[in-house]
């Protein structure tokens, strides 16, 4: 059985306390992770990890390449410590693996049950499959996290691309340089929570699409006409792997921020997307937030209510 719940981090946790901010406004976000891996020294701290998520100030958060018990990451299980340091409650974040091992050397596909292709968590964000001798594998996969009450939990699969592909991985420390190799495509999925808004439910979606050129398209074409099931508005958070203005091109959702996100030292394209469909309000402001990890930085969209119509 696999269990990712509030606690499995240690009561050693720092708490942070939920920010103040205009009334019925939201800060949503998507970062791209990078295993919560330096830059500067290559490096995965705890401390630091807490620190780049407390310091984004996000009501909802959606993370790609999030890791648990992994060796390269200290066994730290990455989605309990940006709950923790966004002061998430019990129930209101999710952490969902898609493959068991590690990336890039020796993995396998998390076989989650989902039914349909569709499972919907029960009171606990715990995803539950068919292998009860998993608990401790190294897993990797996209979490979504919330101070918002979450009122359900969908999971959406997406499929895999069946093609390798090259990529450019960042260096290991200060002076190494990228290294590009061929990797196989990991299963795709997409996390979705119906939140308790102060203006009624809001849909919100976080997902890690593919590498792969077109593949990537489809599987965004596939999760936006999944996700026309869903009543009400709706934000899709995540690393797209598509470049600037594409995503809203393909889907005819509103772009909701514009700004380069890769790679963190000095952003030349925008793989990072926030994207909405129906009234979520206006937007405020919008922060492309360098943190001290990841090669990604994270994105930040600040929303307000939309102002009343005054006949």
């Amino acid at each position: 059985m696999f269990f990712w719940g509030p606690g499995a981090a240690g009561s050693w946790l720092r708490h942070f306390r939920p920010r103040s901010g205009t009334v019925g406004g939201v800060r949503l976000g998507t970062f791209n992770v990078m295993h919560g891996r330096s830059l500067t020294d290559g490096e995965v701290q705890a401390e630091r990890f807490l620190d780049a998520v407390a310091g984004l100030d996000a009501d909802v958060l959606g993370l790609q390449e999030v890791d648990r018990d992994q060796p390269r990451s200290g066994q730290l299980d990455l989605a309990a410590l940006a709950a923790q340091a966004m002061g998430a409650g019990d129930g209101d974040w999710c952490f969902v693996p898609t493959v068991f091992g590690t990336p890039g050397e020796s993995w396998r596909p998390a076989d989650i049950a989902r039914p349909g292709g569709q499972h919907i968590a029960g009171e606990r964000p715990a995803i539950t499959g068919s292998h009860e001798d998993d608990a401790g594998e190294p897993a990797y996969g996209i979490a979504l996290i919330s101070r918002l009450p979450v009122q359900e939990w969908r999971v959406i699969e997406l499929g895999r691309a069946p093609v390798r592909s090259p990529i450019a991985l960042p260096g290991g420390g200060p002076g190494s340089r990228a290294r590009l190799i061929l990797l196989d495509d990991e299963p795709r999925i997409a996390i979705a929570a119906i939140l308790d808004s102060a203006d009624g439910p809001l849909t919100v979606v976080t997902t890690h699409l593919s590498f792969v050129p077109g593949w990537n398209a489809w599987q965004l074409r596939r999760l936006t006409r999944r996700l026309a099931e869903m009543d009400g508005p709706v934000v899709i958070l995540g690393d797209l792997n598509l470049p600037g203005a594409l995503p809203g091109l393909l889907t005819r959702w509103h772009r909701l921020a514009a700004s380069p996100t890769y790679p963190a030292p000095a952003p030349q394209v925008q793989l990072d997307h926030v994207l909405a469909r129906g009234p979520i309000g206006e937007v405020r402001a919008v922060h492309c937030q360098r943190t001290p990890v990841s090669d990604h930085r994270a994105l930040l969209v600040d929303l307000i209510p939309s102002t009343p119509h005054t006949p």
